[in-house]
């Protein structure tokens, strides 16, 4: 009776031994889920829309200093996701309806006084936009980071007291950008970005880009002053604060359109 009670406390433990093992070999066989990945590909969407959004319309002053004239202009801007944006400046007088738009690939300059409309070719994307530091693919976002880097997670944790997400984007191998890198620097909570660096294809800083005076809008928290420096001009720069911006208002593609590109007055 006390041999037959011990075999069968003994098959029953081979059993569990068994089952134990096979669950360690199937813990350790599993593909682990890419948590990280996942999360950078919604910070990057969340970046690439964060002023874009489905819809928008913008009023925006930008403040241009340089060693040689510091001057002021204000403008208009509307965009319909990534393909569609157009830009038209109000003030001041002597550059008043001058207007940047593009239309998926295609990218344009208004010129009202010679009424005239030139198409701005892939290579001059990297060009000042209005004798400013910005670059046209800046304020028409030619380039996106979904679309054209392979971005990914390189720090999480305190930068100045605050908790941060440092993302740093590589251009993806057939990508026509500017930049051989960007790090981008966002808080954690709000998801607000906070610092963007450019370095070129030799791994040089060339500029950089903060962002402050966040303010609430909709269900988004979206910083309404942009500052650029260059790291070999230190005395000078460029900054565009948003007067106002109100997002998914409505806007059809055929605004965007050559013909009102010469009418928006």
């Amino acid at each position: 009776m006390a041999g037959h009670l011990a075999s069968r406390i003994y098959d029953q433990f081979r059993r569990i031994n068994r089952n134990l093992i096979g669950l360690v070999f199937l813990l350790l066989t599993l593909q682990p889920i890419p948590a990280a990945a996942i999360e950078v590909d919604e910070l990057i969407r969340h970046i690439d829309r964060l002023w874009r959004g489905e819809t928008s319309q913008a009023s925006m002053t930008m403040q241009v200093k340089t060693l040689r004239y510091e001057r002021t202009m204000t403008m208009e801007a509307w965009s319909r996701g990534k393909d569609y944006s157009l830009v038209v400046i109000r003030q001041p007088v002597k550059d008043r309806d001058i207007a940047t738009l593009k239309v998926e690939a295609n990218i344009w300059n208004y010129l009202p006084k010679i009424n005239r409309v030139t198409k701005i070719p892939s290579s001059m994307m990297s060009g000042s936009w209005m004798g400013s530091h910005f670059t046209n693919d800046d304020l028409i976002k030619e380039s996106t980071f979904e679309d054209d880097y392979r971005s990914e997670i390189t720090f999480e944790g305190l930068r100045e007291d605050t908790l941060m997400y440092e993302i740093t984007s590589l251009p993806k191998e057939d990508a026509a950008v500017v930049w051989g890198k960007v790090i981008m620097q966002l808080e954690q909570t709000s998801l607000v970005p906070v610092r963007a660096l450019y370095y070129d294809e030799d791994n040089i800083l060339i500029r950089t880009l903060r962002f402050d005076q966040p303010r609430e809008i909709g269900e988004r928290i979206v910083p309404m002053r942009l500052s650029l420096t260059l790291q070999q001009k230190p005395d000078e720069s460029t900054v565009i604060v948003y007067n106002d911006i109100a997002f998914g208002v409505p806007l059809e593609e055929s605004f965007f359109s050559l013909q009102n590109l010469q009418r928006r007055r």
